[in-house]
């Protein structure tokens, strides 16, 4: 029997929106962990506060001109918001996790620690919003935090990195997830993504700016792998991290694009590992699987909805 164009034409038209997706979201995932990835590699020609500082900056001037052009209004009371969000939550989030991967902190690790956020937000969210955690939420967040450990026993063997700098890109994500949910008590503001990010970033350059002036100068390093870290992550960690989650979003359901940024800490491991040669042990594989696991149940658990809205909430303010 032969299929008409016209019977046939919706199959290929949702076939081609599901290649679509899964194309964006494999591109999201590559993003994502090109972060933490590229951060590893800036960190070997310059001081990582110089560096967050030109990605900062550079990322806030380049959105300016379509933050004030494309969009409603700038008002202040919108705009102290972001300025007070960018400088304390974004600036201790990048520079918690980026100092901690200078240190000598795995990258996979970091990035694993990192996307605990919504075991966080779940666990704060009791406290500071009165939304108490279900059962479910409670076994996803204590298997989470297993996994962790479990990642990151065998770590602390290798190398000669301090104990305490293990707990950097907790306090950063702990600080994120604190500003997220106080964010979310105060009066709901609404500003496009470009705009927030624009205020967001320059914000957080100017906290940058006093660290990094006092380890030295301000001026960047003129040699190609400063250069090139900087545009690694203007390009691929802040503009098609974001714009890719967005569109993603667009196209998708918030739970889809959540459980698609899981991939991200095994993808940064792998990375890692060729590009850097950092280590990748059975211990840390079977600790990367099981804390994943705990962030699935308690983000894609039934009565898990509000963590999951803060998570998303999250990752647009960051």
């Amino acid at each position: 029997m032969r299929v008409s164009p016209k019977a046939s034409s919706p199959i290929a038209s949702r076939a081609s929106a599901v290649f679509l997706l899964v194309f964006l979201e494999a591109a999201l995932v590559v993003c994502w962990s090109a972060g933490f990835v590229g951060v590893r590699y800036a960190s070997d020609h310059a001081p990582i506060f110089l560096i967050l500082f030109w990605r900062s900056l550079v990322s806030g001037l380049l959105l300016l001109p379509f933050a004030l052009a494309i969009g409603p209004r700038l008002r202040w009371r919108e705009v102290r918001g972001q300025i007070l969000f960018g400088a304390l939550a974004m600036s201790a989030y990048l520079g918690a996790f980026s100092l901690a991967i200078d240190r000598g902190v795995p990258t996979g690790l970091v990035a694993l620690i990192t996307d605990m956020l919504p075991l966080i937000v779940a666990l704060l969210s009791w406290p500071i919003l009165g939304q108490a955690l279900t059962a479910r939420q409670w076994i996803g967040s204590a298997v989470g935090i297993a996994g962790v450990l479990v990642a990151s026993a065998s770590t602390l063997d290798i190398g000669a990195v301090s104990s305490w700098i293990y707990a950097l890109p907790v306090l950063g994500t702990l600080s994120l997830a604190l500003a997220t949910l106080l964010q979310k008590r105060g009066p709901a503001v609404s500003m496009p993504m470009h705009q927030a990010l624009c205020i967001q970033c320059l914000a957080a350059a100017a906290v940058f700016a006093a660290f990094a002036g006092h380890e030295g100068s301000l001026a960047p390093v003129l040699e190609p792998g400063f250069v090139g870290g900087i545009l690694w992550l203007v390009v691929l960690a802040t503009f098609g991290g974001w714009g890719l989650y967005d569109l993603a979003l667009r196209r998708s359901s918030p739970t889809r694009v959540t459980a698609v940024l899981y991939l991200s800490p095994p993808v940064v491991t792998i990375w890692a590992w060729l590009m850097f040669d950092e280590p990748l042990t059975w211990t840390m594989a079977a600790g990367l699987l099981v804390s994943l696991l705990g962030i699935v149940i308690v983000a894609k658990g039934g009565e898990a909805g509000p963590a999951e809205r803060d998570r998303r909430a999250a990752v647009e303010r960051a």
